[in-house]
């Protein structure tokens, strides 16, 4: 066990990997790469630049002069907020400012940890400034999916230089970090990368000897098509690009060819997932197949679109949202708690933060998809719409109208009203709709879980006024 460290955080050392050189008798791994490394490290990872002079891109803010590139000359690093799209350098960034000050790189990802990892990372950090007089930089990717709580956790440990907190994100941080957080770090914007800036990217990665993509194995010959191919499509996304480019290799390896051509590149950027753009189609193509798996009572389905979602960076927010209409629109009457249920989950998500609020996401959806269902609510609301559209302003019958002032009461408003709870049953058969469409029904009740026993008290509430209104007309004649 290593001097001065519990199990507990010698566990969090590992998992976050901060044991290269925390031990004497075993050096830190060759940054150069060995060969297993080669073999089993994505090439986005092993080509990662290791200074700024290595670094493609950003110009605005690692050119002469600029901020980042004055901190890594004065071998600083402050908090800072990364701000830009996928694959723009947001980490890489962080790595080397982190490398330049000579500070310890602590790294997890907001998607997956939770407060309780935080204070564990603190409580490490700690012990490493004093085993090795080493200040801590903390870089949180997608900080974004914190909550506010969340959030709020690192404020004191900020404010008292306890860590130095760098986060990444693809969101607009003016909405998505809290204002006392945001105001203690610098925010930087980064571009999206332009074709021949990945260009650049994906020819060093081919000519990088020590590193690149033929450090372990035999070179191949790569077409000049594929580098503008790759460059154009994966839109500003450096690591896309390296992705594809490595998994071209793979497949002309595999059918024994000599050449990296452009087909391959193709075939490769078409094996990859898409981009996921939470605007875009593949956004509404999710939230449709999640919806209609719930809509169609397979939990198995729905759970499992519900987790692409998360895992494809939507806002769970935004998950929730879309339960809480579907308990109403098409759960309906026939489990009323569903609806409570999708509200509370809201809630919970509030609360917890992610990622312990998938597990009440989770639960909501398999409650939701197994429930028993029913749009007769929603289908009344339509159905009242369209006849409001078709009438437009009916009057308000004068007895239901409310008697506000003496004029009102001599003009009859109120009068003949009668109050249920002065009946039997609290009922009374009485007219509430307008002249005109007295007997419309809009609300049909169907014959499934809570809805059976609602529509037989309809039924029977129904009955009465139909009585009560032929009795009346027999008077009248």
């Amino acid at each position: 066990m290593l001097k001065g460290f519990s199990c507990e955080e010698f566990r969090l050392c590992y998992d976050f990997k901060l044991m290269d050189g925390l031990f004497e008798d075993e050096p830190a791994a060759d940054k150069g790469g060995r060969k297993e490394d080669l073999e089993f490290s994505p090439l986005a990872d092993r080509v990662r630049p290791q200074t700024l002079d290595q670094f493609v891109g950003q110009e605005q803010l690692v050119g002469p002069g600029r901020l980042l590139r004055r901190l890594a000359e004065q071998k600083k690093v402050t908090s800072l907020i990364f701000w830009g799209p996928p694959g723009s350098g947001k980490t890489t960034l962080a790595r080397i400012l982190c490398q330049a000050s000579d500070a310890h790189f602590l790294s997890f990802s907001a998607v997956l940890s939770g407060v309780d990892d935080l204070r564990a990372a603190i409580k490490t950090s700690e012990k490493i400034r004093k085993s090795r007089n080493q200040q801590t930089v903390l870089f949180v990717d997608e900080i974004h999916r914190w909550n506010k709580a969340q959030q709020d956790a690192f404020l004191p440990y900020v404010e008292q230089g306890k860590i130095i907190l760098i986060g990444a994100t693809t969101e607009n941080p003016s909405f998505e970090v809290i204002a006392p957080l945001l105001s203690r770090c610098r925010v930087c914007v980064l571009n999206k990368l332009m074709e021949p800036q990945v260009k650049t990217i994906l020819q060093n990665a081919v000519q990088d000897q020590k590193r690149g993509l033929f450090a372990a194995k035999d070179p191949l010959e790569v077409e000049s098509e594929v580098f503008d191919y790759l460059a154009r499509l994966c839109e500003g996304d450096a690591r896309r690009a390296l992705n594809a480019l490595e998994l071209a290799d793979e497949l002309a390896r595999s059918e024994k060819g000599k050449k990296i051509t452009l087909a391959y590149a193709e075939e490769a950027l078409a094996s990859r997932s898409l981009l996921y753009d939470k605007t875009g189609e593949e956004h509404y193509n999710l939230i449709s197949a999640f919806i209609k798996s719930m809509r169609g009572s397979d939990p198995d389905a729905a759970v499992y679109w519900m987790v692409r979602m998360l895992e494809s960076g939507d806002d769970p927010r935004f998950i929730c949202r879309r339960m809480i209409i579907f308990a109403a629109e098409d759960v309906g009457l026939a489990d009323p708690y569903a609806l409570q249920m999708a509200v509370l989950c809201e809630h919970a998500l509030e609360i917890a933060g992610l990622p312990e609020a998938i597990i009440p996401m989770a639960e909501t959806c398999i409650y939701l998809a197994s429930a028993p269902k029913s749009n007769s609510a929603y289908m009344a609301m339509e159905k009242a719409r369209a006849k409001v559209k078709e009438t437009g302003s009916l009057a308000v019958p004068m007895h239901l109208r409310n008697p506000v002032t003496p004029l009102m009461s001599r003009l009859g408003y109120g009068k003949g009203y009668n109050y249920p709870h002065d009946f039997p049953g609290h009922f009374v058969a009485e007219q509430y709709l307008p002249d005109e469409l007295e007997g419309e029904v809009f609300f049909k009740p169907g014959d499934i879980g809570k809805e059976v026993e609602i529509k037989k008290r309809v039924e029977e509430l129904r009955a009465k006024r139909k009585s009560a209104k032929e009795n009346k007309d027999k008077k009248k004649k």
